[in-house]
């Protein structure tokens, strides 16, 4: 696992017993795994009694280095093992590493979970709606005589219960020119996928 220079220096500043006390560094490990959760906000960690014993300056870095650690370990989907060793780089000793480590197993499930939510994609084009219209005059001419597609693409997005609806109009020729230009978007897509 590799963990940028600040959030090794936060995590040494959160393994230091003489800057953050026993009872600080557990409830700031439950409460920071209960933020990224989205059981608590911030906030708790401010109106923590142990908690606001700590330096302002300490405690903002060893959340951030305590959330990076989180993270990536979900992200690598990190065992017991590698996190022990991460922790014991970073000069924690075996209670809190053992206490972390606990937390943050008993965690992971719901982590994982939500990050796989977390993401953003492009809506997925779902239907397609079209009517040719024809127009025979307009404003500024005598006659047109010219036929129009209307189109609405249905889209979905991720997460959401309603996708919005993309219109547009455009005459035969360019009809023809996003059809061409789909087909050769699918071809190559087909074509990494098989690579």
């Amino acid at each position: 696992m590799e963990l940028s220079s600040v959030a090794i220096e936060g995590l040494n500043l959160c393994g230091d017993s003489s800057r953050v006390g026993d009872r600080s560094f557990r409830n700031l490990v439950q409460i920071t795994l209960d933020i990224l959760v989205t059981k608590k906000n911030e906030d708790a960690l401010k109106s923590d009694e142990d908690i606001s014993t700590v330096d302002s300056a300490t405690l903002k870095q060893a959340y951030a280095g305590l959330v990076t650690m989180i993270l990536e370990a979900i992200k690598m989907d990190c065992d017991s093992s590698s996190i022990s060793s991460a922790l014991e780089d970073c000069k924690w000793g075996t209670e809190r590493i053992e206490y972390f480590t606990k937390n943050f197993l008993d965690y992971k499930p719901n982590l994982e979970a939500l990050l796989a939510r977390t993401g953003g994609s492009f809506p997925h084009v779902v239907d397609v709606d079209w009517r040719l219209d024809y127009y025979i005059k307009n404003n500024q001419m005598e006659k047109v005589n010219k036929p129009t597609y209307l189109i609405t693409l249905k889209t979905e997005e991720a997460g959401k219960t309603k996708g919005e609806d993309v219109q547009f109009s455009c005459t035969m020729e360019q009809l023809q020119d996003l059809v061409g230009k789909l087909k050769d978007a699918c071809k190559s897509v087909e074509k990494a996928a098989n690579n």
